[in-house]
């Protein structure tokens, strides 16, 4: 898998806000032309993360990590800039962010700054031979790729209504597959996963999963179908472009 025009791994987090609860991991391999999903990893804390982390990069010179969690947030209170103007963007899909600050959620700026002393630098440029870590946004990112008016509401509700939208997901997710990563190739195991009932570890999973497609698809068109709301110093998204 690491022969090719431009190979990366893609690591996609679901990043937990706090370490009680584990993150999902998800890691993708792609040589240039066709990739794989290479597996998951569900660890618990910032030294099974990185540790994680560390022992799938080896041998890799780029990698690129899609995070959803704010790793820039430096307000001690209140809101982002960029959170604010998820609202405005996305309020009419449901996909508005929560807001954010280093009070609130320390967590995630902490593995950001993990991650640049294990040589990995902020940022959301494609460059190969590279070690980078952008931060993204499931929902909106979904709304864009799976063309859909609304989020899909999988997160709340009850557990029925949550089962049902859930297993919505999975069917949007196999369809933009097909239509929009051809080159990744889906091993009966992974056509399995995309098929299981709902339960946390699955769902962290999943979300994991398709933060690495978020940034599989930067890399895949170099930048040119994705757009950057925010900034590098107060805080920043990277999302598919609409359309």
């Amino acid at each position: 898998m690491k022969k090719g025009r431009s190979p990366v791994l893609l690591v996609g987090i679901d990043l937990a806000w706090g370490e009680k609860n584990r993150d999902g991991v998800c890691f993708l391999e792609w040589d240039g032309w066709k990739g794989v999903v290479a597996g998951f990893a569900y660890p618990q804390g910032d030294g099974d993360l990185l540790a994680s982390i560390r022992e799938n990069a080896r041998g890799w010179g780029s990698v690129f990590v899609a995070v959803d969690a704010p790793i820039v947030c430096p307000n001690r209170t209140g809101t982002r800039p960029v959170d604010r103007l998820t609202h405005r963007m996305f309020h009419r899909q449901h996909a508005a962010c929560h807001p954010a600050n280093s009070t609130k959620c320390p967590r995630p700026p902490r593995v950001a700054r993990l991650l640049e002393k294990s040589g990995f630098r902020v940022g959301w440029e494609p460059s190969r031979g590279k070690r980078t870590v952008a931060e993204v946004y499931p929902h909106p990112a979904m709304v864009r790729l799976f063309g859909i008016p609304r989020i899909v509401k999988y997160k709340k509700g009850r557990v029925l209504a949550r089962r049902r939208e859930f297993r919505r997901l999975q069917s949007l997710l196999r369809n933009c597959l097909r239509k929009k990563f051809p080159g990744l190739r889906m091993d009966p195991s992974m056509a399995a996963f995309l098929a299981e009932k709902w339960s946390k570890p699955v769902e962290d999973r999943t979300d994991a999963f398709f933060c690495a497609l978020i940034g599989l698809w930067h890399w895949i068109h170099r930048g040119r179908k994705s757009e950057v709301i925010g900034d590098r110093r107060r805080g920043f998204i990277l999302l598919p472009k609409a359309g």
